[in-house]
């Protein structure tokens, strides 16, 4: 079973409408009892880093995450600001996060490129930097569906799976051992998305 984490913010039913369309058993929730249940776990998200660091500390959902995910190994995929989370700090609201993933998420600023809009918003493509199961069978053209103000820099490379280039090269999607992330929305992405989401769950 796949527990999709409630802590208020995020895409919780899109998540679950496209696990379920590939034959994935889920659920959405914020127990304790059942997150520790959960054979793997998603950490969703769409809002403010500060907010929902916050709404993770005081319900105690950080600790049975770090509990499943550090101690016990549980496979973890944070989605949009869901993947922020796993990293160390953020700029936004100037605010630790779960510190999984060394590194810092940052706001994009393009001062000589007035052109480029903030957020980065719509299909973007992919550059997968690592061989893992997270893309097994794909081919190299794969875009997914963005919508961000902010990015991640991972401090150490090896846990940048994926990059994309949006007036700088960021991190699209971040691996460290059964924690992964993707900046983008797989739910929302169609096929692409579809396969990233089925290697997730069926791994």
């Amino acid at each position: 079973m796949i527990a999709i984490v409630d802590y208020g913010m995020g895409n919780l039913y899109s998540v679950q409408n496209m696990l379920k369309y590939l034959g994935c058993e889920s659920e959405i929730t914020g127990e304790i009892s059942r997150i520790r249940a959960a054979d793997k776990l998603i950490l969703p998200g769409v809002g403010h880093f500060k907010k929902a660091m916050q709404v993770i500390r005081d319900s105690g959902l950080a600790d049975v995450l770090n509990e499943q995910v550090l101690e016990k190994k549980t496979p973890i995929l944070g989605i949009c600001l869901g993947m922020q989370l796993l990293l160390e700090y953020s700029e936004e609201g100037d605010c630790a996060g779960l510190g999984w993933i060394p590194g810092e998420v940052k706001k994009f600023d393009f001062p000589d490129n007035p052109g480029l809009k903030i957020p980065h918003m719509g299909w973007d493509y992919i550059t997968v930097q690592r061989d893992l199961p997270l893309f097994r069978n794909f081919a190299g053209k794969e875009r997914y569906y963005f919508v961000h103000s902010y990015y991640a820099a991972c401090r150490d490379r090896a846990d940048a799976a994926a990059v994309t280039e949006y007036g700088i090269r960021f991190d699209s999607v971040v691996c460290r051992g059964n924690i992964m992330g993707t900046q983008f929305h797989p739910e929302k992405s169609h096929r692409y998305g579809m396969e990233l989401l089925g290697n997730f769950a069926k791994e």
